[in-house]
């Protein structure tokens, strides 16, 4: 079996974990809470090592930030709504994303859209989505599919 080498994607996910860790978390109290020695910590933060997903889903738990932030790049904005990645790793993200590519019809996608921004704004109801709805097509002649 080939041995795996680390490249450059270990190194920057490994300074991830050194910068995330410098929050208040020691290299030996992560080493512990994952299962690891301090020794192996290091090569991770180093890159010398890379880490593997369930390893890295934990680490993550751990220093609690999502495995998203370890792929990040310098440039996203503090708040991460540029960041597909980070986007994605957001619980629930990928089912709904799953959901509206099964949805052929692009009124229903719209439709989709419109609900999780008017839920996401905190907008009281649906009241708000259905007057958007109404607003942006007047005169057309609204089709859903069936439930057949």
């Amino acid at each position: 079996m080939a041995t795996r080498k680390s490249g450059p994607l270990d190194v920057m996910v490994g300074a991830r974990i050194r910068v995330s860790g410098n929050r208040g978390m020691i290299q030996t109290m992560l080493a512990e809470r994952i299962g690891a020695t301090f020794q192996q910590v290091q090569k991770y933060e180093r890159g010398t090592n890379w880490v593997g997903a369930s390893q890295l889903l934990l680490i993550a738990s751990v220093l609690g930030v999502s495995v998203g932030e370890f792929f990040e790049s310098a440039e996203a904005g503090s708040s991460g709504l540029s960041s597909p990645t980070r986007l994605l790793a957001e619980p629930g993200a990928l089912r709904a994303l799953k959901a509206c590519a099964r949805t052929t019809n692009p009124r229903v996608r719209l439709c989709i859209a419109n609900l999780i921004d008017s839920i996401a704004d905190r907008t009281p109801g649906m009241k708000a989505t259905v007057t958007r709805l109404n607003t942006d097509d007047r005169g057309k002649r609204r089709t859903f599919p069936s439930q057949g």
